[in-house]
Formats: structure tokens, sequence, C-alpha cells
């Protein structure tokens, strides 16, 4: 059994980094630190941590900060053996970062509703993004703050480029009216919409599988007008403290064993490594319309900047 330890930065749920850390602590012998953070959070942790990296590897959350933080430097080249078993956009995803990052998941943009609080609302059922617009949503949506989370970071660019910019950003402003609340968390809009705390709330279509699967009455919605998706990544800190058992979990967490390990947690993404389990109720990428996402582009630490600023300028300080 291989010794040490592993300061694990993880950016997925709670119990699926929880059962990933204790799983791998099994199959290596080798102790496992975990912190979870959204992927914004984190990304700022490693950036603030770069003198003194505190973290090993970082896995899970959205592609975005993942491959920001490789253009910084802040991540390590390192090619797996395992990487004959990933599906292509898994590699492409590393190759776009000189191979500081590689996809383990992937998932398609949306939102979910809960039907109770439709009907007592009478609201008509949404369809279409530009439906959450409409003023009888007014307090009824709910998103994260894209400052924060990855999550609501790719529902900002998906914007802007599935409109233009220009009028993605009008989308945001007219969308920022309705919403009743901007989460920390990519995950929390839809849990409070289970909950009946909201009506709607604008997340990963996984995330909307899952609370539905867990018993809420949420519907699923993949808008009429196109999406965007994610690809879920992990990274080598550079300069990590346990560079040998970082590069353990890298291999390990890319076989089909431990990415199979997600249906216990009912984590419904789009695993990357080809004959990991997948679940029927995941969400059919080959049936939602789908925007070619330029990963590269806005995954760029000046454009993540830019649209992060210009979002905090021009839409978040508007009245509600």
């Amino acid at each position: 059994m291989a010794q040490g330890r592993l300061s694990f930065y993880c950016s997925a749920q709670e119990d699926w980094c929880q059962l990933m850390a204790r799983s791998f602590e099994e199959s290596s012998g080798i102790r496992v630190d975990m912190t979870r953070k959204s992927s914004g959070e984190t990304y700022a942790q490693v950036k603030a941590e770069e003198s003194n990296p505190r973290g090993d590897i970082w896995w899970g959350g959205t592609g975005d900060p993942h491959l920001q933080a490789a253009e910084e430097g802040l991540t390590e080249e390192y090619i797996s053996p395992m990487r004959d078993q990933l599906h292509p956009w898994a590699i492409a995803q590393a190759e776009s970062a000189g191979n500081r990052t590689i996809g383990i998941y992937s998932g398609a943009l949306g939102f979910g509703f809960n039907r109770d609080l439709l009907a007592s609302n009478n609201l008509p059922e949404p369809a279409c993004w530009e439906d959450l617009t409409k003023p009888e949503f007014k307090g009824h949506v709910q998103m994260a703050n894209p400052n924060s989370s990855g999550t609501a970071y790719t529902a900002l660019a998906t914007m802007v480029q599935l409109f233009g910019e220009e009028a993605g950003f009008d989308y945001m402003k007219r969308l920022h009216a309705n919403v009743n609340q901007y989460t920390k968390s990519g995950s929390a809009p839809i849990k409070a919409a289970g909950q009946g705390e909201t009506t709607v709330g604008i997340v990963f279509l996984h995330d909307a599988v899952a609370t539905a699967v867990a018993g809420f009455p949420v519907s699923i919605v993949a808008p009429c007008e196109g999406t965007g998706y994610e690809i879920g990544s992990m990274s080598i800190i550079k300069g990590a403290r346990n560079m040998d058992q970082a590069k353990a979990f890298y291999d390990w967490a890319l076989s089909a064993e431990a990415q199979s390990l997600a249906l216990q947690v009912n984590a419904f993404q789009v695993m990357s490594n080809m004959a990991a389990e997948s679940s029927d109720l995941a969400p059919n990428m080959d049936l939602i319309k789908l925007i070619d996402y330029d990963f590269v582009k806005y995954g760029s630490s000046e454009e993540r900047r830019r649209l992060l600023e210009k979002w905090d300028n021009d839409v978040s300080r508007l009245p509600q």
C-alpha cells in the first residue's frame, strides 16, 4: 500500500467529494484531507496560495476556472497513462490547456421548476430561457452568483455566445429583475426549488435530475433556444507538496471504476471514461440543443475577468 497524504480540493457535490476521498483512501492507503468549495471559490484559493501551495489536486467543478488556472500557471502539466480510455472531449480539454487540466465529466445547462409552486401561482410552464424574463416570473427565479459559481459563469458565458454580447447582457438584465437570490453555490437554486423556496432554479441539468430523483416535485427543462454545457475538470496544483500522491489520485480518478462511483450519490453527469457506468436517468446530451461552447475563449483569464466585471457593473447593481 502506498503511504503519505493528499490535500484534495473538491468542487463537486459534497457527498460525491466525500465518496471520492474515502474510496481513494481505501484503494491506495493514502490519507486524504478533503476541502469542498465551489469552483470559483477554489480557483480563488489556489490563486491566493500560489506562493505557498496548500492543496495537491483539484477535482470537479466547471472547466472554465480550471482553464484559467492553467493559463496562469497555477496547475501542473501531466499526461496520464489513462488518457486512451477517455472520450475525445476530455482529451481536447487537456490539449487546450497545455495538459494542465483534463475533462472528467460533462453536463448541459438548463433549469428546473417546482410543479406545485408553478400551479399554486398560476404560472405557465417555462420551456425557454426567454420565458424566465416574463413579468409573471418576478421573484420566482434563482441562480448562483457567477463570481463564486462555475455553473453561473457558464450561464453568463452561454448567454453571450447564444445571443451575442449586447443581447446576452440585455437578457441577463431582464432576468435579474426576476431573480429572488443569487446563491454562492451553483446547485443551491435547484435544491431551493425542490424544497419550495423558489419556483425556478437555473442549474446544470444533472443537478435538476438528482433533485427529482430524491423525490421532489421538480421538472427539468433543456431551454428551447439552445444552451451551453460544462466539461468538469481535474488539475494538479503547481508546486504540490505531495506530487506522487496527486498523480496517483489523478490516474485513479480517470478510471472507469472511480467514475462509476458517481451513481452511488446520484451524480448524473456524463463521465469521461468511455467504460464508466451511466444511468438511464442522466440527461441525454444528444437530444439537447447545445451551442458550440468556446472553452478556450471563455476559460481564459482575461475574458472571464472582463465578463464578471461587466456583470458586476451592468447587471448586479440594478434594482430588482
